[in-house]
């Protein structure tokens, strides 16, 4: 299929030309008739799922063309998950907002919203497709603020074929863990994946530790780090699994980034990695009949505090100062297609988070959807992005033994800090 979106930026500017001077009142304001000529801009930070977006957009622009005569060529700018986020704020504060744009529902949209980015798609048609349950991860004061495509159930994933053939159960506590590592062990199997070339994958530990230890026996923390009033050094045992799982996994961590991880594991050269179920598609580009799970993280021996992690993470928001509103709007429409978004989702590997989603759920998300079920979760906590952002440095420094677990929590909390004098 001819791709309509990959074009050569020459190719894009000379469209973008030839449409201001030929309808720049339709092009500028977004709105127009039959021959409409409309660029958007559309920036999502996952480049992994390329043929997926290409596709998707080609049949948005045919639909645009049948039903509204226009003519949509769409810019689709793929960032790295590194340099998406930062990528994305120079390009809001400079006044060069791309129409349609990926954010973390969860870290982001509180503070984009507050700055003033983001458009209200409350009236949306998408908005009634919207399971209850996550349309909140996507309301902020009322206002729903973006179409959600990652909804997230994740802990760690484990190789099955591995755990059932040397006859380990899933751990429950950090004991039955380190029983499990030990039993791997004395087989020769490598517990754990390790790969820490890409930030983000070191700090996944933290929404996974606050998140199960601010629903047990740290409750109102986030709150509390909102007003300064607390420290991360009260989250006692907050280090253990990190660890635990850092002691005893594969070898030249820093050399090995997201997709060489996911080829790692896919052929067994560990039974476990802390990691989500959107790596599903590379690791099953590796190995088409890979057996895995996903199972919630155990942090202490507390088997209540051993939940899942449960929120949504990708989602598509329309710019404010986007002049292709209605054909923006369009787009995130198009999402929740009652035709066409149950082959979309399932083609990205996501979860469904609509009734127009009619394909069945992944074999690797059984048990943690029983989970879920059993109400076994907490929500992934918010908090501020550049508090993430100071945690992949950190966590990464803490890793390669350069900075010791009090420099962590001393960077944490700074940086939780700084961001309550931006935000409030």
């Amino acid at each position: 299929m001819k791709k309509a979106l990959t074009l050569l930026v020459a190719s894009i500017f000379f469209v973008g030309l030839l449409s201001s001077c030929n309808s720049s009142s339709s092009t500028n304001s977004g709105e127009g008739g039959e021959g409409e000529k409309v660029e958007l801009k559309v920036f999502i930070g996952q480049p992994r799922f390329k043929e997926q977006y290409e596709t998707y957009i080609d049949q948005f622009v045919k639909k645009q063309k049948e039903e509204k005569g226009r003519e949509v060529t769409v810019k689709l700018e793929l960032p790295s998950v590194n340099e998406a986020d930062q990528l994305l704020k120079t390009r809001l504060a400079s006044g060069d907002s791309p129409d349609v744009f990926a954010i973390h529902a969860i870290n982001d949209i509180p503070v984009y919203e507050k700055a003033g980015y983001l458009e209200d798609l409350t009236g949306e048609p998408f908005v009634d497709k919207l399971y209850d349950t996550v349309k909140p991860m996507v309301t902020r004061n009322d206002k729903v603020l973006a179409v959600p495509l990652e909804t997230l159930q994740w802990g760690f994933l484990y190789n099955k074929d591995i755990f059932e053939e040397n006859g380990i159960e899933v751990p429950k506590t950090l004991t039955e863990m380190k029983a499990v590592i030990k039993s791997l062990e004395d087989k020769g199997i490598t517990p754990f994946i390790r790969a820490y070339k890409d930030s983000y994958i070191p700090q996944l530990f933290l929404p996974l530790t606050v998140g199960a230890l601010e629903s047990t026996t740290n409750k109102g923390f986030i709150d509390k780090m909102n007003k300064d009033e607390a420290s991360f050094a009260e989250l006692e045992g907050m280090f253990d699994i990190i660890d635990l799982v850092h002691a005893h996994g594969t070898d030249r961590p820093f050399e090995v980034g997201q997709d060489q991880g996911a080829a790692a594991f896919a052929s067994g050269q560990a039974a476990m990695w802390v990691q989500g179920p959107w790596m599903a598609e590379s690791m099953l580009a590796t190995n088409e009949n890979f057996n895995f799970g996903v199972a919630p993280l155990p942090i202490n021996d507390d088997e209540n505090a051993t939940l899942i992690n449960l929120g949504a993470s990708t989602s598509l928001a329309v710019s404010k100062v986007s002049k292709v509103k209605d054909v923006a709007k369009d787009f995130v429409n198009y999402i929740l297609d009652d035709k066409d978004s149950s082959a979309f989702y399932e083609s990205l590997g996501f979860n469904p988070i609509s009734d127009i989603h009619t394909f069945e759920t992944y074999p690797w998300l059984e048990e943690s959807s029983k989970y879920v079920a059993e109400g076994k979760v907490y929500e992934d906590p918010t908090m501020p992005s550049a508090v993430k952002s100071q945690s992949e440095k950190l966590l990464q420094s803490y890793y390669a033994d350069d900075i010791s677990q009090e420099e962590v929590i001393e960077g944490l909390d700074r940086a939780w800090q700084e961001a309550n004098k931006v935000n409030n």
